[in-house]
């Protein structure tokens, strides 16, 4: 996990300012892999107990604007944030208590990114969301 000194140098290198919200936030969407905006706010508010919703929804749209983190949205979610950024890998989502991994995209030759059909665009980002039941729901249900 980055320390504080390291989020100041992040936002810095994104040409953002250093504020003590935009810290909490990083923070928290480091130590917190794919947690909603509801889970952010609480996480900040234990560091920094009079932001408001607003500034913790503002921080994470300029967050997200300068790729420091990503946003993800799987089918029937709300809105998921997650620092791992920039190398185009996947999400696996269990069904039954909505449990987010993170999956690697294929090495090498990569099928995720080249449709059959890509009707002149420059395809670049590949959004693939797998879809199954976690461990811990696959056993629960076969006892």
């Amino acid at each position: 996990m980055a320390s504080i000194p390291d989020y100041q140098q992040l936002l810095r290198g994104a040409a953002l300012r250093v504020t003590r919200p935009r810290v909490a936030v990083l923070d928290a969407v480091h130590a917190h892999p794919h947690a909603d905006t509801d889970s952010i706010i609480r996480a900040v508010r234990r560091a920094l107990p009079e932001v408001s919703h607003q500034a913790v929804y503002d921080v994470l749209r300029a967050l997200t604007a300068a790729g420091l983190v990503r946003r993800i949205e799987p089918s029937g979610s709300v809105a998921r944030y997650e620092a791992r950024v920039g190398d185009n890998h996947h999400h696996v989502v269990c069904r039954s208590c909505g449990r987010i991994a993170d999956v690697d995209c294929a090495v090498g030759e990569s099928p995720c990114l080249t449709p059959s059909d890509d009707s002149g665009f420059a395809v670049d980002e590949a959004e693939v969301t797998y879809w199954g039941l976690c461990p811990e729901c696959s056993a629960a249900g076969s006892s």
